[in-house]
């Protein structure tokens, strides 16, 4: 249900989770990336462009799914929010992760989107989260990480500007 507020809360969380304004959206942070880096990590503790983008796949799944299943079961932290090597297994790999976290994303913006969906609500199976909570943390984590991708880039030579 609707309430007087959601229409303008809806449309910011929207325009946060797409990003763009004040960061980087998804589509500009992985554009381009020439494959010969994806597994490269420009130093000692930085994480290659492939750990980053499987581990924004991953969270973003994992709190969308928090979200809307209440049977969902979160991966062991912080081992199952990260791929288990710095190269992505096969070429094929990087191309499904950037779909996979586009479809999550849709849905994502679909759930903020659906007026029948009670921005406010607890989450049942949480601990007095809602799915407005939710969404801000994703939007939080998904710029944190895009900002850290572009470093990386910058890093490996690999940035446009």
């Amino acid at each position: 249900m609707t309430t007087r507020t959601d229409g303008p809360i809806r449309q910011h969380v929207l325009e946060l989770l797409k990003g763009g304004h004040a960061h980087v959206t998804f589509d500009q942070a992985v554009e381009d990336l020439p494959a010969r880096v994806r597994g490269v990590r420009p130093h000692e503790g930085v994480h290659s462009p492939w750990e980053l983008l499987e581990h924004l796949r991953l969270a973003q799944w994992d709190i969308l799914e928090f979200s809307r299943d209440p049977n969902h079961e979160s991966p062991e932290f912080p081992d199952g929010y990260w791929p288990a090597t710095p190269e992505p297994p096969d070429e094929a790999a990087w191309d499904e992760s950037v779909r996979a976290f586009r479809r999550d994303f849709r849905a994502w913006c679909d759930l903020v989107a659906d007026e029948s969906v009670d921005l406010f609500v607890p989450i049942p199976q949480g601990d007095g989260q809602t799915v407005l909570r939710e969404a801000l943390v994703a939007a939080d984590h998904q710029a944190y990480h895009l900002g850290e991708l572009v470093i990386v880039r910058r890093l490996l030579g690999a940035w446009k500007s």
